[in-house]
């Protein structure tokens, strides 16, 4: 595997991690604020950079380019299989009236069956809903394929998102890349790192993500009465304190962060879906937690390699992030430590990311959290 990594401000030259190296037909992930993938200017800028076939797009809320942390900066990172092959495929959720469900089995059906090892999926992050796009996905892939990736994001706006496959990005897209060969080692985790506070309650009245009640009270005035004094920046507030969601007929519990209020109906509108009759609990997270976390998902990720990965493809919530602050470099740094000086690190910060809990090999959709694809061939 050959990988050449490289990034670029507004109005600047490209910024090479190493010598700039002549690839033959790599597959390239272009991981950019989405203001710049609206600049056609930065785009052309790419295609000329990296004139190469297959280029996939995806907008975000902070760019990982090795150990660091960037912002308003398009990342690059063109990887050339040396033993193995990759297929991408990509549909738009307009072109499926809006049913996530529908487009994720749609999508997987073009997904050629044979020797496909693993599935990475870059997600658009704005109105799909990450838990339907799995379900999808996994009506019709084996179940021995695994599926990592995340949602596409746009910092702290919320507008839009934009992802595509060799096209200018754009809203609705999502992409699929799957991975093919016997040599591939491909291995995954996702971990979050947070603490549960609070009693164990249950969602008694929900509607997608949209959560009205708790124990019968208006999940609003509830999450009102814990942040107490934080609750004039409510925003900013609900987001440290996400929700720990163990939904009806699972045993695991995924995380859910809070995106948004509606104050007229006195409720509160989180990343994904919140089942009805869910068991929840609150959570807090700290920059030690969230650390942590950082260590524990690398770590799993490689106690059963039995190869050194090559390339680590990290994806991380927006909400760490946030949390992080100027710290936010420490997490990525410990993914480093635990993997090694070799590997190339490359990924983004989103609004959701997608892997199976360590222990299964169905996907989640998850808030919080750090997750990692290891690849090696």
């Amino acid at each position: 595997m050959k990988v050449v990594q490289a990034y670029k401000k507004k109005n600047s030259d490209w910024h090479y991690l190493a010598e700039k190296t002549l690839l033959t037909n790599p597959l390239v992930l272009v991981f950019a604020n989405r203001l710049m993938l609206e600049d056609v200017s930065i785009l052309n800028s790419v295609r000329h950079e990296f004139a190469y076939e297959h280029i996939v797009y995806a907008s975000t809320a902070g760019e990982i380019f090795n150990v660091e942390v960037l912002e308003n900066t398009v990342t690059v990172i063109a990887i050339e299989f040396e033993k193995s092959t990759f297929v991408v495929k990509a549909d738009n959720i307009f072109n499926h009236n809006k049913n996530t469900r529908e487009l994720g089995a749609a999508l997987a059906a073009q997904m050629p069956a044979e020797g496909l090892k693993h599935l990475f999926v870059l997600s658009e992050g704005s109105f799909v809903s990450g838990t339907s796009l799995i379900k999808g996905l996994e009506s019709i892939l084996d179940e021995n394929v695994a599926i990592t990736g995340g949602l596409s994001g746009d910092d702290l706006r919320y507008e839009k998102t934009l992802t595509s496959y060799k096209e200018d990005p754009k809203e609705g897209e999502i992409v699929l890349i799957g991975f093919y060969g016997e040599s591939l080692e491909i291995t995954f985790a996702s971990y979050g790192g947070w603490l549960a506070f609070g009693p164990e309650r249950i969602i008694t009245k929900s509607e997608g993500s949209t959560l009205y009640e708790i124990d019968g009270q208006s999940s609003l005035e509830l999450y009102k009465k814990y942040l107490g004094d934080k609750a004039g920046d409510f925003a900013r507030s609900a987001l440290l304190y996400p929700l720990n969601v163990i939904a009806p007929g699972k045993t695991h519990a995924v995380v859910r962060a809070v995106v948004a209020t509606d104050m007229e109906n006195k409720a509160m509108i989180f990343a994904d879906e919140v089942p009805q009759d869910s068991q929840v609990q609150l959570i807090m997270i700290s920059p030690d937690r969230i650390s942590q976390g950082a260590f524990t998902a690398s770590t799993l990720a490689m106690q059963d390699r039995v190869t050194k990965p090559q390339l680590a493809l990290v994806i991380s919530c927006i909400g760490r992030k946030v949390v992080m602050n100027q710290r936010v470099e420490e997490e990525i740094e410990l993914v480093r430590e635990v993997i090694g000086e070799d590997t190339a690190i490359s990924g983004f910060y989103s609004y959701g990311e997608i892997a199976p809990f360590h222990d299964t090999r169905s996907s989640e959709l998850h808030n919080q959290t750090m997750t990692l694809t290891l690849i090696s061939e």
